[in-house]
């Protein structure tokens, strides 16, 4: 602990925005190195990521909602989410040492003192370890768990440039699906998808009707939606669904990114005669209900990664002062894969 700095820098919450958050709403500080109690492990952090979904935690009016695991932040508390970090120190006998490599949920800070309980140590075998952020999992989740890709299917992911559709393209196609489409924000993040990523498509919001552009890349139709958006991108994947289409909601940015919402609620009118002529099966899904999973998937990524049939799409921003912009940038969609902050 002699060797260890006094204070470490954090990111608070300055004020609840009332529209989309902007930099003047968190304050970087400094705080004095808190001491671990005796079921509690002291670690340095490393990275961690930044998502859009934050601000369903940090809007004016936050609350709770049954389901969602994050909870409401008021002014003065620290921004949370997924860090990776090196044990400093541990209790005897908890099964973690000092140097083992952990996932945890208490990022926006350079040190950060964990319950035991909430650290999950990972195996450091990946090329880059800042990968063990990546998305890939909730992807690989979504394609085995939550619907099950068929030889030949056609799949169509929303928010394809995301952090995790920026892996679920990848993985859908290595599961055997015969096409892949996407949609994003710009024609330079399209090129990539189909350039880097494999897509045989995309299309982009604010080009046009997106059922529109569907029905001209994927004439003959869907078989797969993983859906990370909602709104018009999820009307029109049930336009383009084909009969016993499966349909997984993972993600609800119409709503997230709306200026003048609170970013919990993304209301869409669907056409229920389609679901029903089409034998539609709709459902949402979260990975966290099969996280023993992800010891799987990682071994699967090295193995993906080292051989090049996948790559991790990510950017990496330095030192926690300009994690706040890197928010805003995120949320404005600047960013192409997972956003990463390294500390």
């Amino acid at each position: 602990m002699s060797t260890l700095p006094r204070v470490g820098r954090e990111v608070r919450l300055a004020v609840n925005p009332k529209g989309l958050p902007r930099l003047e709403h968190f304050e970087v500080v400094k705080v004095p190195l808190a001491v671990p109690k005796e079921d509690e492990v002291l670690i340095r952090n490393l990275y961690f990521r930044v998502s859009a979904s934050l601000r369903m935690m940090i809007s004016e009016g936050a609350a709770d909602i049954e389901g969602v695991p994050f909870a409401a932040l008021r002014p003065g508390d620290t921004l949370a989410e997924e860090a990776l970090g090196r044990v400093i120190s541990a209790p005897q006998g908890c099964g973690l040492a000092p140097g083992d490599l952990v996932l945890h949920f208490l990022g926006w800070r350079e040190y950060a003192v964990v319950p035991v309980r909430e650290c999950d140590r990972v195996e450091d075998i990946l090329p880059d370890p800042a990968a063990h952020l990546g998305h890939g999992w909730t992807a690989y989740a979504a394609l085995t768990r939550g619907v099950r890709i068929c030889l030949g299917d056609s799949v169509f992911i929303s928010s394809a440039a995301g952090a995790i559709g920026s892996m679920a393209g990848q993985i859908a196609r290595l599961l055997g699906a015969a096409k892949v489409f996407g949609s994003t924000s710009s024609l330079d993040k399209a090129h990539r998808l189909v350039s880097e990523l494999g897509y045989d498509a995309a299309v982009i919001r604010g080009d046009g009707p997106i059922a529109d552009q569907l029905a001209k890349v994927a004439p003959e139709g869907l078989d797969v939606v993983i859906d990370n958006v909602g709104g018009e991108q999820l009307q029109a994947a049930v336009t383009a669904a084909r009969r016993g289409a499966r349909i997984l909601l993972l993600g609800a940015l119409s709503g997230q990114l709306t200026p003048g919402s609170a970013g919990r609620s993304a209301p869409v009118e669907l056409d229920s005669f389609q679901l029903l002529l089409k034998e539609i099966t709709l459902r949402g899904y979260s990975a966290d209900r099969d996280a023993e999973l992800r010891p799987k998937w990682t071994r699967k990524f090295a193995e993906w990664l080292r051989s090049g049939e996948v790559c991790f799409p990510h950017a990496v921003v330095e030192g926690i002062q300009h994690a706040p912009k890197a928010l805003e940038d995120a949320i404005e969609g600047r960013y192409f894969g997972t956003v990463l902050v390294k500390l």
